[in-house]
C-alpha cells in the first residue's frame, strides 16, 4: 500500500460528466446574463473544487483580495510557474496547501483517530449492523493474530525440546492446531471484512452526496452569490466522492493497529527491549514515506488549476456544443497546442515530485535497513547471552516481522487516510457553511396572492459596492399583467426574484396580501409561483416530467395537454416519437433532442401547468419564432385572469398586452404607466421604443453602443 498517491479517477482530475454546466464562482451581478444550469447547457464541472484564475505566468494574481492563507496558495503556485509564455491556470488553494505542508508524522498520528471516528460515524449512519460487524471482525482478527504468534512460540519450544521426535510432535500438536485454526479463522474474517466494506463504501458515498444535495437545496439563493460558496461546494463534491474510500482506509488502520498490538504484546513478552528498538528502527522509513507523500500531494495541488483546465478543454473539444465554432473558427490547432502545453507543464511538475519522493524513500530505506540490522543484532545478542530461549527467539522473529509490517502499514495507510481526510474536511466545512445559509423563515402558508406590494425595496448582492435595486415601490394585482423594461443591468430579473420570494430584500419588504415573504413558509410560497427564467433547465427527463416537474395534477395528462396548448408545446409533443413519454435527452437510448424554440415552449408549458397565483415570465419569447411569439401574447391576457403576471422583456412592441409598464434604470423606477401613456411621454421608455422601431424598420441598422435595451 503506497502513501498518499495522487487521485487517478476521473473525479480527482476534474473530468466532467455528460452535459454538465460550468460553475460560476463569484457573485452574480443583477441581470448580468446567463448562468448556465441546465443539464444540456454550458461546460464541465470543475472537479477538485477550487477557484481557477487564468493569468500570464509572470503576472500578479488578478484577484484583488486580502492576503490570507488561501491567497498564499495562489501566490505559491504563481511562483512555481515556468518561465515559458502562455497562461498558467492557478487555483486559490492556500488553505489546503498549508494543510498539506503541515503533514508530519505527529500531525498524522493526531488526525488518524479523528478520521477513524468520522468514518465510523458515517458508517453507523448508513448501516449499523455492518459497522458493528466490521469492528467485531477486526477486533477478533487482532486477538487471533496474537494467539497465532503465541502458538508459533509454543510450537518452536516443543519442537526444539529434548526427547524423541514423536514426543516433541505430540507436545507441539495443540499449538499447531491453534495456529492452523487461527490462520483459517483470520482468513474467513478477512473475507467478511471485505464484504462488509464493499457494502458500506458505496452507501457512505451516496449518503455523503445526499447530505451535500440536502445542504445545497436548503440554503437561501443568496448563498450562490457569495464569492466562496460555489468554490467550496465543488471542493465538497470531491470530498463526498472519496467518503467511500474512508471506510476502507479506516478498517485498514484498525487492522494494522490490531496487528501491531498483537505483535507488540508478544514481543514485549519475549523481552521488553525489543519493542522500543523496533519502533525506533521503523521511524526513518515512516518519516520518509510521510515526506514523500507530502511532496506528491503538494505537486498535485499546484497542478490542480491546470488539471481542471484540461478537463474544460476536453469538454469543449469533445462535445457538440462548440464543435461548429471550433471548425468555423479553425481553432483546433490552437486548442490542441494549448492542451499539449498544459500537459507538458503538469508532466514536469509530476516528474520533479516523483524524483524528489524517490530520493526521500531511498534515504528512509537505507536508514530503516540499518535500524533493522540493529534489532536483529539485539535478538542474536539476547539469544547468545541466554536471556531468551531458542523458542522465544523464533517467536521474536515472527513478532518482529509482524510489528514491522504493521508499523509500515500504519504509516502508508495513514498517509492515504490523511489525504482523504483533507478532502473530507472540504465536505464537512461546506456542510457547516451551508448550515449558516439555511432558510430560516416563517411558517405561515400563503395562498394565491390577490396583491403583491413592494414597499421601499432595496437589494444588494454580496461583494458589491452598490445596490442592484434602490427604493422600489409598486403594487402587483391579480388579473393584471405588469411588465418590467429597462437596459441590461437595470434590475429587472433581480426584482422578479424578489417578488417570487427567491431572494429576501436587503431593505424594505415584499408583501403577499400583507404577509412579508421573510415570514412565509418558503415551500408553500413557491407552490404559488410559476417561473420561466431566462435560463430554464433542460432536464434529462421525459416530456411529461419536464412539464410537471414531478408534481402531477389530479387531472392527469389532461392538465398537461392544456398547458401544452397554451404554450404552443402541443406541436412539439405531437412530433415526439413517444409523445409525453419521450426522453428529452439524446445521450440516452430512445432520447430525442429539441431545438431552442421547442425547449422554450416546454418551459412555458411548465409554468402554465402549475396552479400558481404568480406567473413570472423573464424573456419568455427569446427563442420563439414570430408566429409562436404572437400566439403566446394573445393567450397571455386569458392566463392573467386568475393570476398576478409579471413580464420581463426587451421586445417593447410586445408590451401592448401589459396593463402596466414599469421602467427601471440603474435599479430605480423611473417611469410607470400604460403603453400609450409612456409612448407619448418623453423619457426612457420612449427612447427604448425608438430603438425597437428603428431596428424593426431597418434590418441593417446597427445597435448603438450602450443603448441596447
Amino acid at each position: 500500500m503506497g502513501g498518499m498517491s495522487e487521485p487517478s479517477d476521473a473525479s480527482a482530475r476534474g473530468v466532467p460528466g455528460p452535459r454538465t454546466a460550468p460553475q460560476h464562482t463569484g457573485p452574480r451581478p443583477a441581470d448580468s446574463g446567463p448562468q448556465h444550469g441546465g443539464p444540456q447547457q454550458g461546460g464541465p464541472q470543475q472537479g477538485d473544487g477550487q477557484r481557477t484564475d487564468a493569468q500570464p505566468v509572470d503576472a500578479q494574481p488578478v484577484d484583488a483580495q486580502p492576503v490570507d492563507a488561501r491567497d498564499s496558495g495562489a501566490q505559491s503556485a504563481e511562483r512555481s510557474a515556468p518561465p515559458s509564455g502562455g497562461l498558467r491556470y492557478v487555483d486559490v488553494t492556500g488553505s489546503r496547501e498549508a494543510a498539506g505542508r503541515s503533514i508530519r508524522l505527529v500531525d498524522m498520528a493526531r488526525r488518524l483517530p479523528q478520521l477513524v471516528r468520522r468514518s465510523l460515524q458515517l458508517a453507523w449512519r448508513v448501516d449499523r449492523a455492518a459497522t458493528v460487524g466490521l469492528l467485531a471482525c477486526q477486533s477478533v482478527s487482532g486477538v487471533l493474530q496474537a494467539m497465532g504468534l503465541l502458538a508459533i512460540g509454543g510450537t518452536l519450544t516443543a519442537l526444539l525440546a529434548h526427547g524423541d521426535v514423536l514426543h516433541r510432535l505430540m507436545q507441539a500438536w495443540p499449538s499447531l492446531v491453534l495456529l492452523a485454526g487461527a490462520a483459517g479463522a483470520r482468513a474467513l474474517l478477512a473475507i467478511t471484512v471485505n464484504w462488509l466494506s464493499s457494502r458500506l463504501g458505496p452507501l457512505m458515498k451516496r449518503e455523503a452526496e445526499q447530505m451535500l444535495l440536502d445542504g445545497c437545496t436548503g440554503v437561501e439563493l443568496c448563498a450562490y452569490d457569495e464569492p466562496d460558496f460555489n468554490r467550496d461546494r465543488e471542493a465538497a463534491d470531491r470530498g463526498a466522492q472519496v467518503t467511500g474510500d474512508l471506510i476502507n482506509e479506516g478498517q485498514d488502520l484498525i487492522a494494522q493497529a490490531a496487528s501491531f498490538l498483537a505483535g507488540a504484546v508478544v514481543l514485549a513478552g519475549v523481552h521488553p527491549v525489543l519493542l522500543p528498538l523496533l519502533v525506533a528502527a521503523s521511524l526513518p522509513q515512516a518519516l520518509s514515506q510521510v515526506s514523500a507523500a507530502r511532496v506528491r500531494y503538494l505537486a498535485n495541488l499546484r497542478s490542480n488549476g491546470d488539471n481542471r483546465m484540461l478537463a474544460v478543454l476536453r469538454w469543449h473539444i469533445y462535445t457538440k456544443d462548440a464543435a461548429d465554432q471550433i471548425r468555423a473558427g479553425t481553432m483546433a490547432p490552437f486548442l490542441s497546442g494549448r492542451y499539449r502545453d498544459t500537459v507538458a507543464r503538469i508532466n514536469r511538475e509530476d516528474r520533479t515530485a516523483a524524483d524528489k519522493g524517490a530520493r526521500m524513500s531511498l534515504v528512509g530505506a537505507v536508514c530503516g535497513g540499518l535500524g533493522s540490522a540493529i534489532v536483529w543484532a539485539a535478538v542474536v545478542g539476547l539469544l547468545a547471552s541466554g536471556r531468551i530461549s531458542v523458542g522465544h527467539a523464533g517467536t521474536a522473529v515472527f513478532a518482529l516481522q509482524t510489528v514491522g509490517q504493521s508499523v509500515r502499514g500504519l504509516v502508508s495507510v495513514g498517509s492515504r487516510a490523511v489525504r482523504t481526510g483533507l478532502y473530507m474536511d472540504d465536505w464537512t466545512g461546506f456542510l457547516d457553511k451551508a448550515g449558516g445559509f439555511r432558510m430560516r423563515r416563517g411558517a405561515r402558508r400563503p395562498g394565491p396572492p390577490r396583491t403583491i406590494e413592494i414597499r421601499s425595496l432595496s437589494h444588494r448582492y454580496s461583494g458589491k459596492d452598490r445596490d442592484a435595486l434602490s427604493e422600489v415601490s409598486l403594487t402587483l394585482r391579480r388579473g393584471e399583467v405588469t411588465a418590467l423594461v429597462g437596459f441590461n443591468g437595470s434590475g429587472k430579473s433581480t426584482l422578479s426574484k424578489l417578488v417570487s420570494g427567491l431572494y429576501l430584500p436587503t431593505r424594505g419588504q415584499v408583501l403577499w396580501d400583507g404577509l412579508p415573504t421573510a415570514e412565509a413558509d418558503p415551500q408553500a410560497l413557491w407552490q404559488q409561483v410559476a417561473l420561466v427564467p431566462q435560463d430554464y433547465a433542460r432536464w434529462p427527463l421525459t416530456a411529461r416530467e419536464n412539464i410537471t416537474l414531478g408534481q402531477p395534477s389530479a387531472r392527469g395528462d389532461t392538465a398537461v395537454h392544456d398547458a401544452c396548448g397554451a404554450a404552443g408545446a402541443d406541436e412539439v409533443v405531437a412530433r415526439l416519437g413517444s409523445g409525453l413519454d419521450t426522453l428529452l435527452a439524446r445521450e440516452w437510448l430512445n432520447g430525442e433532442e429539441l431545438s431552442g424554440g421547442q425547449w422554450q415552449r416546454i418551459a412555458l408549458a411548465r409554468a402554465f401547468f402549475r396552479p400558481a397565483g404568480l406567473l413570472v415570465l423573464d424573456e419568455p419569447t427569446a427563442n420563439l419564432d414570430p408566429r409562436a411569439e404572437h400566439r403566446l401574447f394573445q393567450r397571455l391576457r386569458g392566463l392573467a385572469r386568475e393570476r398576478v403576471v409579471l413580464l420581463v422583456t426587451h421586445r417593447i412592441t410586445n408590451l401592448a398586452v401589459a396593463d402596466r409598464i414599469v421602467v427601471l434604470d440603474e435599479g430605480r423606477v423611473v417611469q410607470d404607466g400604460t403603453y400609450p401613456e409612456l409612448a407619448a411621454r418623453p423619457g426612457l421608455f420612449q427612447e427604448l421604443l425608438s430603438y425597437q422601431v428603428t431596428a424593426d424598420a431597418r434590418p441593417d441598422a446597427h445597435e448603438q453602443p450602450g443603448a441596447h435595451p
